[in-house]
């Protein structure tokens, strides 16, 4: 474990903002248990090294926290491999498994336990025996897993807050929410159902089955490394697929904890493979995940810019694909509006993880009877809630970017409005290294590149405008529609506007939506298919028909 300490961010902070959290000159190190600090890939169910490492940074310091193993397309391949081969067995294993007190008396033996499988009147002869011996399947082994990420919450937090930069409050949040994938999706591997359809022939029977997909590449962001790793990889399992995951090359460890969890849980060799790599190793890694005709299934979270080349890549071997790409979310606040309740969903949805999630407001409209007031309270609420720092720090609420380039992109959006005429209220200053002030800017119109262009940043663009039909107008003028808030006491417009957006989530009086129970996901150039709920295991899952004929009605 390496001890984080940067001399020159701590001056450099305390010169330019003084406000900055004086626990911002401590230093600080990482430390978590030894087994959850991995730095090898993982691949059918051993730790393998690569030719060379990539190192992971801590974004609020650049501090060097771990150097990882740089896997690249001859690792990739024999990840692929393994899931493969794993995935004739995985496939096959039950949904959950029967305890020894749920076998009906007539099937146990004299001394009480099961009979063995290969006794023809057992119920048990279907499954093997090592499936027998270990009675463990998909719900009971997801289960495992979500207790053993909860017994670990403490750790897997600081990992995330180390080389992600999201405060520890945030952190233990995300861990939270990544275990609850696995517990959901723990149940709902009991609950896919196939169909029996009415034939239209009196000697025919219709069914249709459900069969997993087969093996699945998941390729996931660093701004959730746990939870977008869990939602995919948790109804992948549930469903009898296995996977391959290529973790975002700044925050790899996660990953690779959760494999050690996973291994832990009794996951078998083969169904769960990390693959970490660096920015120059991820188009080779990316090229096998995505064109081996051994991978069905493609999943991703992401840019749209990258998602269109992925989606580019599978059609050669016309791969099932999910795609989460970008959003850029409007969030309307109406005249009829509780300000109050406004101000505070936009402070939720705007500064989580310091602006940087794919469902963070990113263009604020605000009609003209409330504009005012609206920006007032959200400039104090500012004021009194928000604290830059470290991560590791209990007063910090607003970490680092996660690398110099995202803060770049936000100093530019800052620089471009004010140039055409927007005023600042609140923040606009780069500070050192990737960390930006929250920035409120007012007098917005929407020929600025704020309101063309997700920010993934804590800036916040108000727009004034006067009716709801120009406010849905600019809010449907993007290309993307993931998702999408406004704040209303009137029945009748909460009805038309939450039809009239378009985006697949839409956040009503509310400014955080996500759930293991909904779906998320959403519409034009936002991506395909959804994740989470009941929905999320079908992403998984091919629909098979089965005619049985000539029978004698």
């Amino acid at each position: 474990m390496s001890a984080v300490c940067a001399p020159s961010i701590r001056r450099l902070l305390q010169v330019v903002s003084p406000g900055v959290t004086a626990a911002m000159l401590r230093s600080y190190s990482l430390d978590v248990s030894a087994p959850l600090l991995r730095t090898q890939g993982y691949v059918d169910g051993r730790w393998v090294s690569a030719a060379s490492v990539f190192p992971v940074l801590d974004p609020a310091t650049g501090q060097e926290i771990a150097r990882v193993a740089d896997c690249g397309a001859a690792e990739a391949k024999q990840a692929v491999d393994a899931a493969y081969k794993a995935f004739q067995s995985w496939k096959r294993s039950t949904a959950k498994g029967i305890k020894v007190d749920q076998v009906h008396p007539a099937d146990r033996t004299s001394s009480g336990s099961p009979r063995p499988p290969q006794e023809p009147n057992s119920p048990w002869r279907a499954i093997s025996g090592s499936r027998f011996r270990k009675r463990k399947e998909r719900s009971i082994l997801l289960r495992k897993w979500f207790d053993l990420m909860t017994l670990h919450r403490e750790d897997l937090a600081k990992l995330i807050t180390f080389e992600c930069g999201k405060p520890m409050k945030e952190s233990l949040g995300e861990i939270t929410y990544s275990a609850s994938f696995l517990e959901w999706f723990s149940e709902e591997a009991r609950r896919v159902y196939g169909d029996i359809v009415p034939s239209p022939l009196r000697d025919r029977k219709i069914f249709l089955l459900k069969q997993p997909v087969g093996v699945a590449s998941i390729i996931t962001p660093w701004n959730f490394p746990s939870a977008m790793i869990t939602r995919k990889v948790g109804a992948a399992l549930a469903a009898g697929c296995t996977v391959v995951v290529k973790p975002a090359e700044d925050t790899p460890l996660s990953a690779l904890a959760l494999a050690e969890l996973a291994e832990q849980a009794g996951i078998p060799a083969g169904v769960f493979n990390v693959v970490p790599c660096s920015r120059e190793e991820t188009p080779a890694v990316g090229q096998v995940l995505c064109t081996d005709p051994l991978v069905a299934k493609i999943s991703f979270t992401g840019s749209t810019a990258t998602g269109k080349v992925l989606l580019k890549m599978a059609a050669d071997t016309v791969k099932k694909v999910s795609m989460e790409l970008g959003g850029h979310a409007p969030f309307i606040v109406f005249d009829s509006a509780d300000v109050d309740r406004a101000v505070s969903g936009a402070m939720a949805s705007k500064f989580r993880n310091s602006g940087q999630t794919c469902v963070c407001s990113n263009r604020f409209l605000v009609q003209s009877g409330i504009y005012d007031r609206f920006v007032e309270k959200l400039g104090r609420a500012m004021d009194a809630e928000l604290r830059m720092g470290h991560g590791s720090d209990p007063q910090t609420t607003q970490g680092p970017l996660i690398n110099q380039r995202a803060a770049d992109k936000v100093e530019q959006q800052v620089s471009d409005a004010v140039s055409r005429g927007a005023s600042v209220l609140r923040g606009g200053k780069r500070l050192h290294g990737s960390f930006m002030e929250p920035t409120l800017l007012v007098d917005v119109s929407t020929d600025m590149l704020c309101t063309k262009e997700e920010t993934f940043g804590p800036l916040v663009p108000v727009i004034r405008f006067n009716t709801e039909k120009e406010a849905v107008a600019v809010a449907n003028s993007a290309n993307v529609g993931l998702a999408g808030y406004f704040f209303s006491q009137d029945v009748n417009q909460i009805w038309r506007v939450a039809e009239d957006l378009e985006v697949g989530m839409v956040g009503v009086n509310e400014g955080i939506v996500s759930s293991a129970e909904a779906p998320f996901g959403g519409v034009k150039e936002s991506g395909l298919g959804r994740e989470g709920s009941k929905y999320g295991v079908d992403e998984y899952l091919e629909v098979k028909y089965m005619c049985l004929g000539n029978l004698n009605p």
